[in-house]
């Protein structure tokens, strides 16, 4: 809106006083020579198109069509992945070990491995999760130098990337005896969700928590078979031993003991209790009491255990109680107030997003009987409900657009013309996507949707132009081959400023660059392509729509300029006359000279 109130204001006035017409260099006169000649050569091909426009028309549809049928081949994410200089490394080891195990894995094999790789700058080990109580998980957070000071790999020596940096340290970790599952996170996946990041995330839900990790369990399996993920993980966790208590109601009642005195007393020794309060430091802590490690690490130490009874007597807690020993869950978790468990993972090399996701569901129909589902989340929804949006945008976009120009043409047939730059714009986007191995994604959606607003103007200079010069008196075909040329130039002139302007995005290799150069592609590839083709391809379909218009009321209008003295009294022939000049519009007598 500021750019029109300049154009309409400021650019007039400046004009009137820097505007020079005329070759004042070799570099103007160069450049008039060449678009004289190109608007030559424009004309002669557009005289050989109108020889049979429906055929360059139904061309123009083949070419829109397997341009869709590209779609097919195009990578599709949610968001592309951007070298950050750092990620996550999540190690978990098999349930059961101790913090003591898990630490002494990381310094002896894993924080070796990475102190001598020269890519790396430093890093962060936290032992035990975030939560507290993971004893067996440990997350590593990688700081690698920036991509331009790496050193050079692979037969084209570049910068090594972040994401091949990744990739050997799976393979090395995951070499490690004694690691159960190595899992890494690129945390330029993490900002858009609130969940754990991960490109591939959902729950596996259904009734029966027992049948629930089997089923997950052979998902798992069937995506690490499949190849196209990798870092397979899941936060259900089954086999954390456990000992369970079960008071023997009959002895415990012959010795006078109670059920909630067997609870009380193993809570107190093995869990602990509050039993106070410490103030040190200006701080004030809580004090649990409890038995030492030592006297609370076997099943054998519950026989030292005593209780007291109804009596006061104490007695052995083994001779009112049976234990055993059984594998647990580490943590149960619900979504949606369903029993959930999590699965997440990261596309393999080669592979996207929308690929690996489409697999995962074929899985899930192999796998999960009637009952049983699995419910994406994360930046798995994300993406979903971001490319439906992104669609739904572009469709109102050319709904809205199609509604301003039939009230600013005053026809419903000419801005379909207009609007046929877009299916050529899509066509160019898609082909310089998959010219520069380029995805499909949010960033170049949205590059898609500014194409829209971007091409029309070509063909709105075109058709508006052509229907002035029908205003005159010719014909359609006539009206084309006289604009058509003189707005060459224009149209030329916008679409290289445009081109020129998305140039350095398309070409930019700095920190970010992943997420403009899908959007300057788009830009480029829809601007270019839909300029060569809307130059032909409009000119003949407004000439096939042409029969189409209502001329109902060009007889009085007609009648109505020769009247305002607008039109000579002896024009005739194929003069179609459908608006009135804005100069007349407002003058005096013209209802009089309608009736």
């Amino acid at each position: 809106m500021i750019s029109l109130l300049e154009a309409l204001t400021i650019a007039p006035m400046r004009t009137s006083q820097f505007l020079a017409v005329g070759r004042s260099n070799w570099l103007t006169s160069h450049m008039d020579d060449l678009m004289n000649g190109l608007r030559d050569r424009y004309k002669a091909g557009l005289v050989w198109c109108l020889r049979g426009p429906k055929l360059v028309v139904g061309i123009a549809l083949v070419v829109f069509f397997v341009s869709m049928y590209s779609v097919k081949f195009l990578k599709k994410e949610f968001i592309p992945s951007q070298d950050q200089n750092r990620f996550l490394i999540t190690i978990t080891n098999p349930l059961g070990v101790s913090i003591d195990y898990t630490d002494k894995i990381s310094k002896e094999q894993l924080e070796p491995w990475l102190l001598q790789q020269p890519e790396m700058n430093q890093y962060y080990a936290a032992v035990g999760g975030f939560q507290g109580g993971q004893v067996n998980t440990e997350n590593i957070f990688v700081t690698m130098f920036p991509k331009d000071t790496r050193p050079r790999v692979g037969a084209d020596h570049h910068h090594e990337t972040q994401l091949e940096f990744m990739a050997r340290a799976r393979e090395q970790f995951s070499k490690i005896k004694g690691i159960d599952r190595v899992s890494m996170l690129d945390f330029s996946q993490t900002g858009f969700s609130a969940q754990r990041g991960y490109p591939i995330q959902f729950y596996v839900q259904g009734p029966d928590w027992d049948a629930l990790g089997g089923y997950a369990g052979q998902m798992m399996d069937k995506m690490k078979a499949s190849g196209l993920m990798t870092d397979v993980d899941t936060d259900y966790h089954p086999g954390m031993p456990e000992i369970q208590v079960h008071p023997d109601r009959a002895k415990a009642n012959a010795q006078g003991v109670t059920s909630l005195s067997v609870g009380n007393t193993v809570n107190a020794m093995m869990g602990g209790l509050k039993w106070g309060k410490y103030t040190g430091r200006g701080k004030r802590y809580d004090v649990r009491v409890r038995l030492a490690e030592a006297d609370r690490t076997t099943p054998k130490d519950l026989s030292r255990i005593w209780v007291r009874n109804n009596y006061g007597e104490v007695k052995r807690l083994t001779d009112v109680v049976d234990y055993e020993t059984k594998p647990a869950l580490f943590a149960v978790t619900r979504y949606n107030r369903q029993r959930s468990i999590s699965i997440f993972a990261n596309p393999a090399k080669g592979t996207s997003q929308e690929e690996a996701l489409n697999k995962v569901h074929q899985i899930a129909k192999e796998v999960l009987p009637s009952g049983y589902n699995i419910l994406e989340s994360g930046n798995s929804q994300l993406f979903r409900e971001t490319s439906t949006s992104l669609l739904f945008t572009f469709i109102l976009g050319i709904f809205v657009a199609y509604m301003v120009l039939a009230t600013q043409f005053n026809s419903f047939i000419h801005p379909v013309s207009v609007l046929l730059a877009l299916p050529f714009s899509l066509t160019g986007a898609f082909f310089a996507l998959l010219a520069m191995h380029q995805s499909l994604n949010l960033y170049s959606g949205i590059g898609l949707i500014l194409l829209a607003g971007i091409v029309k103007k070509n063909s709105i200079l075109l058709v508006d132009f052509t229907n002035e010069r029908r205003k005159q008196g010719l014909s359609v075909r006539e009206a084309l081959l006289d604009a058509c040329p003189v707005r060459l130039r224009p149209i030329l002139m916008t679409s290289a400023a445009t081109i020129a302007g998305a140039v350095p995005e398309a070409l930019a290799r700095g920190a970010g660059s992943e997420l403009i150069v899908p959007m300057a592609v788009t830009v480029i590839g829809g601007v270019l392509f839909s300029t060569i083709l809307t130059l032909f391809v409009v000119p003949c379909f407004y000439e096939l729509m042409s029969p189409l218009e209502n001329h109902g009321h060009d007889a009085e209008l007609k009648e109505a300029l020769k009247l305002l003295g607008e039109l000579p009294a002896e024009q005739s022939g194929n003069g179609r006359p459908e608006h009135l000049p804005a100069e007349r519009q407002h003058r005096p007598g013209l209802a009089t000279a309608e009736e």
